[in-house]
């Protein structure tokens, strides 16, 4: 792989040992960053003008389940729990329908969507492993994309756990995952206790913990989350740094403390939290404790698959509530948020929780090139006062012009690389066909 010199563009390392730049370069050498700062040079190799760019680290999602997405906006007015909500017809209804090939271009058209917002990282919260056909089809799409992914392996929601499930868990960990040096490795996406009985809640932490695989948990999800279930799993000694916790929108005050003493990580969903019914989004919580959260998509049933829309809910949130309690005279009211600090829970943080920040999240020499050009001389947000402002604040896809992921080109001059978009379409077309018409789920009318 040749060196590359990305010249001359606003660089946000987001490192402060290498510092922000109004004007910088960043060298690229095979698949690691080399350099980052105003006067470094490229040698012999390829010289890619970013002036009229901003510069820095992919974005990273901590939970997202990429098979739905064949799937996409089609329960935008449906709530988490009840008679006609996600989890009776998403995850009971027509997730059951899906062939193993509709979990191929369901990961695959979702990723690229990603790819194209600029997401170079993902955790794939794969709870669709219906057979080993489904999963290696699913596997097969996660590495047709060249994303950098955490590959969350879930048992299938409408169904319980059974040993063959633990045993293709093992055989992945040894025969696809024994390497934690390559763009796909391999977490244990649990249901958690919530969701199950204590016992095999804490089997299945130990069966990853057996093949030192993170752990990605959904606790505090809407009424499921009032009983005091993950407490119970922080009593037996069972929490820990490998573990990232989703949503945590109705925790307790105690295990809101336990997951912060025992170092874990969150993952905060804020648009699907506020308008699914799961709780009142946690951010403050965790910040008063000290911890900062990860930023995740989650379904693209319900919203869309970026990161500009995770960044300014939860900040928008955040300042509300904040701004309520000064209203009211609250004297004791805590610090806002800024742009600076959704940037890093959208990169830095997001590296973090999928236990990957020694190789991503920043741009450090040192580290994978897992980088991303954003157009700063587009319409919608020219001229830019505030580069770290401009990003959360005016940008979306439509800036998106290049992304590289471990010093590979995914997207160059805002379009996607190495994939056949017509072919991708009518697959997407067929396999969503199928589903429905299987799950006999009836579409949304006009």
């Amino acid at each position: 792989m040749s060196r590359i010199l990305l010249k001359d563009g606003c660089v946000l390392s987001l490192d402060s040992k290498v510092g922000n730049f109004y004007k910088a370069n960043v060298l690229i050498d095979g698949s690691k960053i080399a350099a980052v700062g105003p006067n470094v040079s490229a040698g012999d190799g390829e010289v890619i003008d970013a002036s009229g760019m901003i510069v820095m680290p992919g974005f990273v999602d901590t939970h997202r389940h990429t098979w739905e997405g064949i799937l996409r906006n089609i329960g935008t007015n449906v709530p988490l729990e009840g008679e006609e909500s996600y989890l009776s017809f998403v995850l009971n209804s027509l997730a059951p329908a899906y062939r193993p090939e509709d979990v191929y271009i369901g990961n695959l058209v979702s990723l690229l969507g990603a790819i194209n917002a600029g997401i170079t990282t993902m955790l794939d919260w794969s709870h669709i492993q219906a057979s080993p056909d489904h999963t290696n089809e699913g596997l097969r799409a996660l590495q047709d994309s060249g994303m950098r992914i955490v590959f969350g392996y879930g048992h299938p929601w409408w169904g319980d756990p059974v040993p063959e499930h633990d045993d293709e868990f093992r055989r992945l960990a040894r025969d696809v995952f024994a390497s934690k040096d390559q763009l796909l490795t391999l977490a244990l996406a649990s249901m958690g206790p919530e969701f199950m009985p204590f016992e095999a809640a804490k089997a299945q932490w130990e069966l990853a913990r057996s093949v030192d695989a993170r752990i990605s948990v959904h606790v505090g999800v809407g009424t499921f989350g009032r009983h005091g279930k993950l407490q119970a799993m922080g009593e037996a000694g069972l929490l820990g740094a490998d573990t990232t916790y989703i949503h945590c929108t109705t925790l307790n005050d105690t295990e809101i403390k336990m997951i912060v003493d025992t170092g874990g990580t969150i993952s905060i969903s804020a648009p699907v939290e506020m308008m699914m019914g799961h709780g009142m989004v946690p951010t403050q919580k965790f910040l008063d404790r000290g911890l900062r959260p990860s930023l995740s998509v989650d379904v693209e049933t319900n919203v869309p698959g970026e990161m500009f829309t995770q960044m300014r809910a939860i900040l928008s949130l955040q300042r509300a509530l904040v701004f309520d309690r000064v209203l009211s005279g609250d004297g004791g009211a805590p610090d806002f948020l800024n742009a600076r600090d959704g940037l890093e829970f959208a990169t830095v943080h997001g590296a973090r929780a999928n236990g990957l920040d020694h190789k991503v999240g920043t741009l450090t020499p040192g580290k994978e090139a897992d980088i991303i050009m954003l157009n700063s001389n587009r319409v919608n947000v020219m001229p830019v006062n505030d580069p770290v402002g401009a990003v959360v604040w005016g940008m979306d896809t439509s800036n998106v012009d290049t992304v590289f992921v471990a010093g590979r080109a995914l997207k160059r001059g805002g379009k996607l690389l190495g994939h056949d978009l017509d072919e991708i379409q009518r697959r997407v077309y067929a396999s969503r066909d199928h589903v429905v018409e299987r799950s006999g789920f009836k579409m949304p009318q006009l």
